[in-house]
């Protein structure tokens, strides 16, 4: 699943709607993920000649990978390129005179993988120029073993360059450094057919565009590039039934049933617990009446600002099963319980 996630990031932006090779927005290759040549890159502040990741880890071992896509044609195509680390140390490669390194690192629980762009061109050259001496689409792929990763997204002290990377494995063992935002675990739905290129755009409407394009558009778009031609006959095969799952799959989880566990400064939680109440000083009447009493925890909740709320019922009050079967809950924080 990852491999085909990457190979989906990597073509993202490659070709645009309606994909012919007169249209001017597909007259340069993908804007994402640039690593620049050093002499354009200089010329400002957000062009970079490098792409870094950092991420924190537990593992004892760390392989990576480097993904990016090399102009090849005369507009936006573009030759796939991997670079493959194994292990701890740095990679020059040449590809047809695009230059650069690939290292990873590994070191008090700190993963860094950096890519540099070292190829030497003029300065004064323009973007389209420029784009033809750098490393487009780049993405980089980390795993580890005998371990797992911190989410990037809460892990604290990492500095990212050009690269925003997420946990990528049910195991968390592996981080993709993406070329645009994504969220921990990203998937590709399974109702997708397969990548469009078009810059994140609803593949449903797209789908529904291409087949809407004449004969002679799609013949001229696929005589441009072998991945768009690729791209157009899988559109073309696209079934009525596959066009109509497309529209939209929703799976809604009952807000009400909440957390199954949490845990606080050490302390588990878990629904079905046992718990003295403490109600806190400041806390309601209602609140005290039940201060002491053993109760059951029902429900487990976390608020906007990451508070754990319990929602209990009394154990000895008559009824309980009611207020169960009802959800007519206490509410207290875990600071107002004793796990009995």
């Amino acid at each position: 699943m990852l491999d085909a996630l990457v190979d989906t990031l990597l073509y993202e932006g490659y070709a645009l709607y309606p994909y012919t090779p007169g249209a001017t927005k597909n007259a340069t290759p993908t804007p994402f993920g640039i690593v620049y040549p050093p002499a354009y890159a200089a010329g400002s502040g957000a062009t970079f000649d490098v792409l870094q990741i950092q991420c924190l880890t537990d593992g004892v071992a760390a392989r990576g990978e480097v993904h990016f896509l090399q102009a090849s044609g005369v507009r936006h195509e573009g030759t796939a390129r991997r670079i493959d680390l194994p292990a701890p140390g740095t990679v020059e490669f040449d590809f047809d005179g695009l230059r650069g390194t690939a290292s990873l690192a590994l070191a008090g629980g700190r993963m860094t993988i950096r890519v540099e762009n070292h190829t030497d061109v003029p300065a004064g050259l323009d973007r389209g120029e420029a784009l033809r001496h750098s490393l487009l689409s780049t993405h980089v792929v980390g795993r580890v073993t005998g371990g797992r990763f911190v989410s990037p997204l809460e892990a604290v002290g990492c500095a990212q360059i050009n690269s925003w990377p997420v946990l990528a494995t049910p195991e968390d063992d592996a981080v993709l450094g993406a070329a645009i935002m994504l969220p921990d675990h990203p998937q590709i739905a399974p109702e997708s057919k397969g990548s469009l290129f078009d810059s994140t755009e609803i593949e449903e409407a797209l789908l529904i565009h291409v087949l809407a394009l004449s004969d002679e558009e799609r013949e001229e778009a696929a005589a441009q590039d072998p991945a768009v031609r690729q791209m157009l006959e899988r559109a073309a095969r696209t079934t009525p039934q596959e066009l109509m799952d497309l529209h939209g799959r929703v799976t809604v989880a009952d807000p009400r049933e909440g957390e199954p566990s949490a845990e606080v400064d050490g302390v588990l939680y878990r629904r079905g617990d046992t718990v003295v109440l403490r109600p806190a000083v400041n806390a309601t009447p209602q609140d005290h009446l039940v201060a002491g009493r053993r109760a059951t925890v029902e429900r487990i909740y976390h608020d906007y600002d990451g508070t754990v709320h319990l929602a209990v019922t009394v154990d000895d009050v008559p009824g309980q099963d009611v207020m169960r079967d009802i959800g007519r809950y206490l509410y207290f924080k875990t600071s107002e319980v004793e796990v009995a």
